[in-house]
């Protein structure tokens, strides 16, 4: 069961909309004290007036130390939530390749570098990963982000394995698609892939809530995906070829 949420310290990332919006709610909801980070200042200040949290907008990678301040002193819990939802094939620019990754992995590897000594000398602290269903499985049509998104779900991996004997709690959400501006993006492969069983962002966050409290590293706010990662696992050539006959169906319509 996990502890109260009654006045800790939460920090969520990309939380001017979306899932980290939603995430932000819930957990000033619950009686946390949450700082609202988003590269949108004027969408980051909106969540926090609304919710009674302060609002430390800027670059997700470098907001510690100042969401440290503005909670007194203390992290309890970080949502890793802001990410990119690049497209494109191995053809994409390096740039894209390289923003990706910085983004949607080394964002998290830096949070967790200016967390982790402080919640290991006192033994509890709870990082939240904003993960995807495509980190399990793929994404036809969006490269950088289907192996972005792989990586930063194998490092939330090896932090859960490598410290949760210290008092670190450690979640991976992994939902397909939500209804938010990052599906809307994602075009004819969405709309092919995702948006028939999209969700809302609150549904995400009582998927996360619900998993805090049975003490779950993945979260799935589809539970279908896990059926799919056990195919992906058992028989990967079966499950290519399902996902081959989607990337050809794709291939197909007028995009």
């Amino acid at each position: 069961m996990v502890e109260t949420l009654q006045d800790k310290g939460v920090v969520v990332t990309g939380a001017g909309g979306g899932i980290g919006a939603a995430l932000a709610r819930r957990f000033a909801a619950a009686g946390a004290r949450v700082v609202v980070n988003d590269l949108d200042a004027a969408k980051a200040k909106a969540v926090a007036d609304e919710i009674g949290a302060v609002s430390v907008p800027g670059d997700a990678s470098l907001i510690v130390p100042e969401a440290r301040e503005a909670l007194s002193g203390t992290v309890d819990v970080y949502c890793a939530n802001a990410g990119l939802g690049s497209g494109g094939s191995e053809a994409a620019p390096e740039e894209v390749w390289a923003t990706a990754w910085d983004v949607n992995v080394m964002a998290h590897v830096r949070a967790a570098h200016a967390l982790l000594p402080e919640w290991l000398e006192r033994g509890s602290g709870r990082f939240v990963s904003t993960v995807s269903a495509a980190g399990l499985l793929t994404m036809i049509g969006a490269a950088p982000y289907s192996v972005t998104k792989h990586g930063a779900y194998a490092f939330a991996e090896w932090l859960s394995l490598t410290y949760r004997h210290r008092g670190i709690d450690v979640h991976a959400i992994c939902p397909q698609g939500v209804r938010t501006d990052m599906l809307a993006a994602t075009g004819t492969a969405g709309d092919l892939v995702l948006t028939p069983t999209a969700i809302e962002p609150s549904d995400v966050a009582d998927a996360l809530f619900a998993g805090m409290e049975e003490g779950r590293f993945l979260i799935l706010p589809h539970p279908e995906v896990a059926e799919y990662y056990r195919i992906r696992a058992a028989e990967p050539d079966k499950w290519l070829t399902g996902m081959n006959h989607i990337q050809q169906k794709w291939e197909a319509t007028d995009r």
